[in-house]
């Protein structure tokens, strides 16, 4: 070998042969190369015990008896199909070859269930794509195994949990080094060689004893495994290529359904949520079942980040965070206009629908939430500290707080429904790696109101809740809403009689709306089920804000009681002898949610082009020269007095770079003002919406346009055009 290295005429054939080789090569991707060498011993580990246990559990299945089930599907067909032998995959061949192509799950007698797992009985069966919002979960929880398989390999990491989330997934894992964008391009390299092996996603159910065997290597899936399956009982892992990880499922039939998949992010964050376990990494990922699919993702993307809240509220200079006060934003006079608007949006509303607005305490004794419950499941989430040997918190909500107002003085069926409103500052003590600009913080405020009634008083009051939100999701704001009533979850106060009749009142109440909406079973909050309302703003992104919660819980738990109509008779005399004391029913209700968050929703929806009577910046006028200076701050002085957010620019600009400017910086209108205005009391107007007065303007008579502004600013009119 050596001499043939240095005949030159062999030279050529020798560089072919490297480049033939090269692709086997160990590719490097800054520091690290694309695979970590040798791999992890539970890797083999895994597969070993996989192989032996899936060899006994796929006899078992051959043991089933076949016999003839009929599978139902939407449109009311029945097919013949097998037992343990015909699967929901062999179903939707037969139906068509696209939907075969397409389909991603079964939903079988509402269950989801894998396309490839053999059907056990007579069902109902639905065929579910990547359209459908389950279809979409199992598919990102699909990737996020592929992503999981990449970082096992590269990493030779831990892995904790990887599931879907509302826009892709992520995989969580612990290791010795951090995470960079440096690291992306060997992850999605990696996942692209399990895509084009198209690894099947095998299912394997497995005993408590032999979950922990299988993942001894790792504490976290042990601790999983320990504190969520029960002795003596059974769970699933699934395996796609090397990978086998502790999964209930179910999945995509193959890792090659998956024909894009990116890296879009990485954060650091704890185990189980909770900032006193093991900080690990958080790598974010996106897949689709078409390129094209992904191409029009990016394409969205590089738009939302030109519309992103944290860069506008910059550059408007609307808020800043700062270090010393983390996940608390300060509020610049430019942003404070837009937030105080939208909190006298919501008081005009209130006075309109009889609601009484309060003012309440910002901390309180721990006996407070005792009572209400909050502290046996949020105590991690609040702030809490000592104060005189007791106990005290900040509120992170306001509900415990009503009650106590409630229940102060003795209250008649004549004061109900008692509707209180409050604004009143919040603290939730988020973990410092979920803090997310204004839309996750750890101060906030809410559009929080809390009403007290009858149960005859629901229906109505439910109805009301309804038409506030078309007013200002609709009217006001333009968005389009959807619904969904989350049910009973595991974890719930009260009983189950109590429950049962709450979710019949939401849900006759969402039936007569008129509204279409949809079940969210088990996502109910632990006190009552609730109505998640979830707005679609200009990007058609979907944001849940507003909420509408039942709650028979709270009232109990503080003993809240009124003076009914009910009589009580006295058996001896017959006649009244007093009244029924009953207790109110508590509804929890918000409409704009957390106003940090809706001022995010609202600076992205408008990419910082804010309506009129929102906008801090309102008019600006611009004098053609100095010696128009002076009615230029005239015409400003007038506007100003008016109640309008006007500015004056009289620098030494030339006249094309002040409207430049102001065009730059969103003024919904420009008035240009010079001698000929002065002369005739008017101004030359460029309408930031408008685009025929952009070239030039329009002189308008400045008595005519300002009761116009006024009145765009009264009405909160959506178009701006006069």
């Amino acid at each position: 070998m050596s001499s043939s290295t240095n005949e030159q005429p062999k030279q050529p054939k020798q560089e072919q042969q490297q480049k033939k080789s090269k692709p086997a090569k160990t590719v490097v991707a800054g520091e690290y190369p694309l695979e970590v060498s040798p791999r992890p011993e539970y890797i083999q580990w895994r597969i070993d015990m996989f192989d032996e246990l899936k060899k006994e559990y796929d006899a078992e299945i051959a043991a089933k008896p076949r016999v003839p089930i009929k599978v139902v599907l939407p449109d009311g067909r029945d097919m013949d199909a097998t037992a343990w032998e015909t699967s929901p995959m062999d179903i939707a061949r037969t139906l068509s070859k696209s939907l075969a192509e397409r389909v991603v799950i079964a939903k079988v007698d509402g269950v989801l269930w894998d396309l490839v797992r053999p059907l056990e009985a007579s069902c109902k069966m639905e065929l579910l794509d990547f359209e459908k919002d389950e279809g979409k979960m199992v598919f990102w929880h699909s990737s996020a195994h592929v992503m999981g398989e990449s970082c096992e390999l590269h990493y030779g990491c831990h892995l904790c949990i990887g599931p879907p989330i509302e826009e892709g997934f992520y995989y969580e894992m612990a290791m010795e080094r951090s995470v960079t964008q440096a690291d992306y391009p060997s992850i999605e390299a990696l996942s692209a060689r399990t895509i084009k092996e198209k690894q099947p996603f095998q299912r394997l159910v497995m005993t408590k004893e032999n979950l922990l065997k299988m993942f001894q290597h790792n504490k976290y899936k042990v601790h999983i495994i320990k504190d969520k399956i029960p002795d003596g009982t059974s769970s699933t892992v699934y395996r796609c290529g090397p990978l086998i990880d502790l999964c209930y499922g179910p999945h995509i039939p193959d890792t090659g359904r998956i024909k894009a998949l990116a890296v879009t992010k990485n954060s650091s964050s704890y185990f189980l949520g909770d900032a006193k376990n093991d900080s690990l990494q958080r790598i974010y990922g996106i897949s689709f079942p078409d390129v094209k699919l992904m191409k029009e993702y990016k394409q969205f993307m590089e738009e939302a980040s030109k519309r992103d809240h944290r860069k506008i509220g910059v550059e408007q200079e609307l808020f800043f965070f700062h270090d010393l006060s983390p996940g608390t934003a300060f509020w610049q006079p430019n942003g404070a206009v837009i937030y105080n608007n939208l909190l006298d949006l919501q008081r005009e509303e209130y006075r309109k629908r009889g609601f009484k607005e309060v003012i309440s305490p910002n901390m309180y004794n721990s006996k407070l939430w005792e009572t209400s419950g909050h502290w046996q499941h949020y105590k991690d989430d609040m702030f809490t500290f000592d104060v005189e040997k007791d106990k005290f918190a900040l509120k992170p909500m306001n509900c415990p707080g009503h009650c106590l107002m409630f229940g102060h003085r003795d209250r008649s069926y004549r004061d109900l429904p008692l509707r209180l409103a409050d604004f009143g500052v919040i603290h939730r003590n988020e973990a410092s790696g979920a803090l997310s600009g204004l839309t996750r913080v750890r101060r906030f405020q809410q559009d929080d109101a809390h009403i007290f009634c009858t149960i005859e008083q629901l229906a109505g009051e439910m109805k009301g809740a309804f038409d506030f939100l078309k007013q200002v999701y609709e009217n006001v704001f333009g968005f389009t809403w959807s619904m969904k009533l989350s049910t009973r979850p595991d974890k719930f106060l009260g009983d189950i009689s109590t429950w049962d009749m709450a979710e019949s009142i939401l849900s006759k109440a969402m039936d007569d709306s008129g509204y279409p909406w949809e079940l969210n079973p088990g996502d109910g909050a632990f006190y009552g089920p609730k109505i998640d309302i979830k707005l679609t703003d200009a990007m058609r992104r979907n944001h849940q804000c507003a909420t509408i919660q039942l709650d028979f819980q709270l009232p109990e738990r503080f003993k809240l009681q009124y003076v009914s109509e009910e009589p009580i008779i006295d058996p001896e005399t017959g006649k009244r002898a007093g009244s029924v004391m009953k207790r109110p029913v508590m509804i929890h209700r918000a409409i704009l949610g957390s106003i940090e968050r809706m001022f995010a929703i609202l600076t992205e929806n408008y990419a910082g082009k804010w309506p009129f009577w929102l906008s801090p910046f309102q008019v600006v006028i611009i004098p053609v020269s100095q010696a128009s200076n002076k009615y230029a701050e005239d015409v400003r002085a007038r506007l100003h007095e008016a109640g309008l957010h006007v500015e004056c620019d009289d620098s030494d600009l030339t006249l094309n770079k002040k409207i430049r400017n102001a065009e730059v910086a969103h003024f919904n209108f420009i008035f240009v003002v010079g001698q000929e205005e002065e002369k005739s009391e008017s101004v030359n107007v460029r309408n930031r919406d408008d685009v025929n007065t952009k070239s030039k303007g329009e002189v308008r008579a400045l008595n005519e346009i300002l009761p116009k502004l006024l009145a765009l600013k009264k009405t909160r009119a959506k178009s701006q055009i006069l």
